[in-house]
């Protein structure tokens, strides 16, 4: 299956999210942080990027945004709780494959992983 990087801050989330790819059997690995997203990501090859959008160090929009121009092939999903910060992705929708919407069910954030690599192909 698929090596997918998650970058959010919430531990409990982190965890759920991780469980939930886990079990639909990719290879998942966790930062907390777009600080840590990056370190990551230069260590080694990912196949999606699921972020969240509000975080500490760096968001995730301005992870998008770099990650777009040095790995410009990498799947992203974004995800937030928030309404304005869904809004101000809006216009990443050259970059990002879909914006997630929390709270979120394990079949809602399966259904949009799988989506978002089944486009890369």
């Amino acid at each position: 299956m698929a090596r997918i990087l998650v970058a959010e801050d919430e531990p409990a989330v982190r965890e759920f999210v991780r469980r939930a790819l886990t079990h639909q059997g990719h290879s998942v690995a966790l930062a907390e942080d777009g600080a840590a997203a990056l370190q990551a990501l230069g260590s080694a090859d990912f196949d999606l990027l699921l972020a969240d959008i509000v975080m500490p160090v760096m968001d995730g929009i301005a992870l998008a945004l770099k990650v777009t121009k040095d790995w410009p092939e990498m799947r992203i999903l974004l995800m937030t709780g928030y309404g304005a910060e869904r809004q101000r992705a809006h216009n990443l929708q050259f970059l990002v494959h879909e914006v997630i919407a929390k709270p979120f069910t394990l079949d809602e954030i399966c259904r949009a992983v799988e989506a978002a690599l089944a486009a890369k192909a």
